[in-house]
């Protein structure tokens, strides 16, 4: 049963939960900004039990899922990470999924029961767009539009999870940083796929990276860190956010640039070999502190904590993954 449990606690990767737990904190801090603002209707600041609750699923659901998406890729994984449990047969994928259906049960029930019902449908969704996205990869920039799209679920939940609400539920404002999580999250997705280049190619999943060689990939890697940002300044500037910018969320998003700067340097210097496993960690950060620079627009506090405590702990979380077969 240890053996199990850890085996199963590994394939869970979970220097990934910032990915999920810090997308939903978006939902969440942004849901306790409406509460104490005078645009309230029925918005309740929600209690510190609730918030660890919501908080707790959304970093485990990475992890959760991940158990889903190792089992479909299961082909691929057999050349790109050969060391990973479930390839090796350390950790039983019948057994695996079978406790991983156990978890996204309870997260159903404990949603419904002691949650807000609506926000079931997020949670729905995102298992749904996590089973496509092993099939969407196979077709080019399909998959990381998908993936970006499943983690903006966990922002989605993070929101109506929180406390009541009334419709609109989707303004052009939250929509927009929708829009930014899937952006970030699928250029993030992209650059991954510069290390599952060979197992990808030969299980005849299209990435783009497949597509294009990675020869001319890694010139569109160096591009393609300018995008979160021309993003934002395009949306921010044609007024599709209510929020404006203030000095903290510029510092945030200023070192997130170049983050994401470093991140398109890293895969266009190193777009084969060891180091571009290494250079993951960069890539992770840029994201995940992307995600909590978006909530310096309302919470400066948070903001600035969740950047800092995302930065070192990913870090971190990944030097205890040091095998990049695994």
């Amino acid at each position: 049963m240890l053996k199990f449990i850890g085996a199963y606690i590994k394939s869970m990767r979970l220097y990934y939960a910032f990915v999920t737990g810090i997308a939903g904190w978006i939902g969440v801090a942004f849901y306790e900004y409406i509460a104490e603002s005078p645009f309230q209707t029925v918005e309740l600041v929600p209690a510190t039990e609730k918030k660890a609750m919501i908080l707790l699923m959304l970093f485990l659901s990475w992890g959760i899922n991940q158990i889903i998406n190792d089992y479909l890729g299961l082909q691929e994984d057999r050349i790109n990470a050969p060391h990973r449990p479930m390839v090796t047969g350390e950790l039983n994928p019948k057994k695996a999924l079978c406790l991983t259906g156990i978890f996204l049960i309870m997260t159903l029930v404990i949603t419904y029961l002691f949650l807000e019902p609506i926000a079931l449908f997020p949670v729905i969704l995102g298992i749904l767009l996590n089973i496509l996205y092993e099939y969407a990869k196979a077709h080019g920039i399909l998959g990381n539009i998908v993936f970006g799209l499943m983690i903006s679920t966990c922002t989605v939940y993070g929101f109506l999870a929180a406390g009541p609400t009334t419709s609109p539920y989707f303004t052009y404002s939250r929509v927009s940083v929708l829009i930014l999580v899937v952006v970030m999250n699928g250029l993030m997705t992209f650059y991954t796929y510069f290390k599952d280049f060979e197992g990808d190619q030969a299980a005849g999943k299209r990435t783009i990276i497949v597509r294009l060689g990675v020869e001319k990939s890694r010139y569109l890697a160096a591009i393609s860190s300018l995008i979160p940002a021309g993003i934002f300044l395009l949306i921010y500037f044609n007024n599709f956010i209510e929020a404006r910018v203030n000095n903290i969320f510029l510092i945030l998003a200023g070192l997130t640039l170049f983050l994401e700067l470093w991140t398109g340097y890293l895969y266009f210097k190193n777009p084969k070999g060891e180091k571009t496993y290494y250079s993951l960690v960069a890539n992770f950060r840029a994201c995940i502190c992307g995600q909590a620079a978006l909530i310096g627009l309302f919470n400066t506090e948070l903001a600035m904590l969740l950047f800092l405590v995302s930065y070192i702990f990913v870090g971190f979380i990944f030097d205890l993954h040091k095998d990049p077969k695994s």
